[in-house]
């Protein structure tokens, strides 16, 4: 910056000569550079002042920006910061095949607080507990008094239960409204809709996501904004599903079984109309999962699905219809049934002797182990696991459920010839009730493959065609004289030509290997009316035993199939199946 001299020389001597004043130039000068250092201050001043006021705007958009965030906020623990609007509460039905609710939505509240508005904390807790007496008084008053500012007391209350608690008048007990899971028909079809529970929460709104089951496994259909509240329509039929949970119950108990399981399936749409399993559990108050012993003993355990066991002589008519199919035999072959069948080291023995000799046809019905097996000898290994493979033994159900997923078939770790013979009276090969009902369908509708499905369909959902009509036919023709004829002879209910097969295999140790001597799986696979099947029904006990005679008799011919057939017998007038009586058979009429 140049700085003007406040008395020029030159001006100076001009001015003297002019007679002129020269300090009155200095004072001028003197002005002028008053001015400048003036104006360059309040420029400066300005900058300040304007990069303070960009600052100070700053500073108080992020505090407004911070308040606006809380307002919309919900006061939830640990998600203080999320969002009321993006808690997603609102979850479709689930309604049976014929509209009839199976799982809504039920208003209800929620119970927190807000400690530092607390009158009287201490006398708050012993309220509480006197209403909710699960609840610890010690940790209530704990929460209460410290520095906490927010506390879940109850996610869920009843009507009763908050006007209780608004009777305390304590003004930091607070309620918030929100939707719950609701089961009206308790128990029933437990293992099916599995459970729900509250995810993402807050004290206006909570999201209710599925923990199990259908609830799980069809979750983000359920949530679907996009379905407008339409229900989610079932296969089941839920006076059927009744009936079978209340038949199987009885025969659990008169059986003295540890467990059972019931599968009722449409063979041509494979729509599973009812599916059970014993002991079971309410949805609403859905346990806690095990943390130690077998899963099995668990009411969780669906047996249906999850519970994979050696289904015993229920097998058998797969490798006989394998075995048509094939052109190896027909229904009057004659096969070797001399015992024991040696394999090595190994013998394979029948229940009774049954002779030299045995039709195919009687094999079935008598059900012999010896005559299967040689007849898995000719078919060969490799043929026999392309067969089951393509009536779905290798791979879990692909039934709507999350714990179909669990519910994997265990193979031989080495197919031998062996495995080939044991496999097609039902040993050395686990799977489960659901599995079973799969492949009798296919036996029942003619020879397709059929996909369980928990979904209501509009008409038949064939797959592949595995076996020709007429094998399938002979097939059917066999189980229909299981039970008239052969060990499924209790399974008859008037009217409704029942066919099947029964299968009773030994209970494998849990631990050591080895099998249990007085423990079974008793297993009744049938199929109705067996001249022109609709329904495949299966029917598992675990650890049966028939204890009215002597001694106690565990097979499924005394166990699995005098339940198989009550169930039958109260089932088919609601599934629309009129009985059919042969003209000269006697019709015998009973009084309640």
């Amino acid at each position: 910056m140049i700085r003007t001299p406040l008395r020029p020389l030159a001006r100076i001597l001009d001015a003297r000569k002019k007679g002129e004043n020269p300090d009155a130039i200095e004072r001028e000068n003197l002005r002028i550079r008053h001015e400048q250092m003036r104006d360059s201050a309040r420029t400066r001043a300005e900058g300040r002042l304007l990069v303070l006021g960009v600052m100070f705007f700053c500073a108080f958009s992020v505090v407004g920006a911070r308040m606006g965030m809380l307002s919309a906020s919900e006061p939830s623990e640990p998600r203080a910061q999320t969002q009321g609007a993006s808690i997603v509460a609102a979850r479709s039905d689930i309604v049976d095949r014929k509209g009839r609710i199976l799982a809504t939505n039920m208003e209800t509240h929620s119970l927190y607080a807000h400690p530092q508005q607390m009158i009287e904390p201490e006398r708050t807790a012993k309220a509480l507990v006197q209403i909710f007496p699960e609840l610890e008084e010690e940790r209530l008053i704990k929460d209460f008094s410290g520095n906490r500012k927010f506390v879940w007391v109850r996610k869920k209350i009843s009507p009763e239960q908050k006007q209780a608690v608004h009777d305390i008048g304590e003004p930091g007990l607070l309620f918030g409204p929100r939707e719950m899971r609701l089961y009206p028909n308790g128990a029933l079809a437990a293992h099916v809709l599995g459970g729900t529970r509250f995810g993402q929460e807050g004290v206006h709104s909570a999201e209710v996501v599925g923990t199990a089951g259908l609830e799980r496994f069809l979750d983000d259909d359920l949530r679907d904004p996009a379905r407008e509240g339409r229900p989610v329509q079932l296969s089941l039929d839920l006076t059927v599903q009744s009936a079978v949970e209340r038949v199987l119950a009885g025969g659990m108990m008169l059986m003295n079984a540890k467990g059972a399981t019931a599968v009722l399936m449409d063979v041509h749409t494979g729509e599973v109309v009812s599916i059970a399993s014993l002991p079971d559990f309410d949805p609403n108050d859905r346990p806690a999962p095990p943390v130690e012993g077998s899963p099995s003993d668990s009411p969780l355990f669906n047996r249906a699905v999850q519970g994979v066991y050696e289904l015993g002589s229920t097998f058998k008519i797969f490798t006989t219809a394998q075995a048509m199919e094939l052109g190896l035999v027909n229904a009057e072959t004659m096969i070797d049934t001399k015992g024991p069948l040696r394999w090595g080291k190994h013998k394979i023995r029948d229940f009774h002797d049954y002779g030299k000799e045995l039709s195919v046809t009687k094999i079935i019905v008598k059900s012999s182990n010896i005559g299967t097996a040689r007849i898995a000898q000719m078919i060969g290994v490799d043929r026999q696991k392309d067969f089951l493979g393509k009536l779905g033994f290798f791979e879990p159900t692909k039934l709507e459920i999350t714990e179909a997923k669990g519910g994997k078939p265990l193979l031989p770790p080495n197919w031998s010839e062996l495995s080939t013979m044991t496999i097609s009276y039902g040993h050395g090969l686990s799977a489960s009730p659901l599995h079973l009902a799969q492949a009798y369908a296919t036996i029942a509708n003619g020879g397709y493959q059929v996909t369980p499905t928990l979904l209501k369909q509009s008409g038949p959902r064939y797959g592949e065609r595995i076996m020709r009509p007429d094998t399938a036919a002979a097939a059917r023709t066999m189980l229909r004289k299981v039970v008239t004829e052969g060990t499924a002879s209790f399974g008859e209910v008037p009217g409704y030509y029942v066919g099947g097969k029964t299968g009773t295999a030994d209970k494998p140790k849990e631990r050591g290997g080895g099998y249990y001597k007085d423990k079974v799986i008793a297993t009744f696979a049938s199929m109705f009316p067996a001249h022109d099947p609709k329904y495949v029904l299966v029917v598992t006990l675990d650890e049966p035993s028939e204890n009215s005679g002597d001694k106690p008799r565990r097979t499924a011919g005394w166990t699995a199939v005098p339940v198989a057939a009550e169930m039958i017998g109260r089932i088919a007038p609601l599934l629309g199946l009129r009985p059919e009586y042969e003209q000269n058979s006697p019709v015998v009429m009973t009084s309640n």
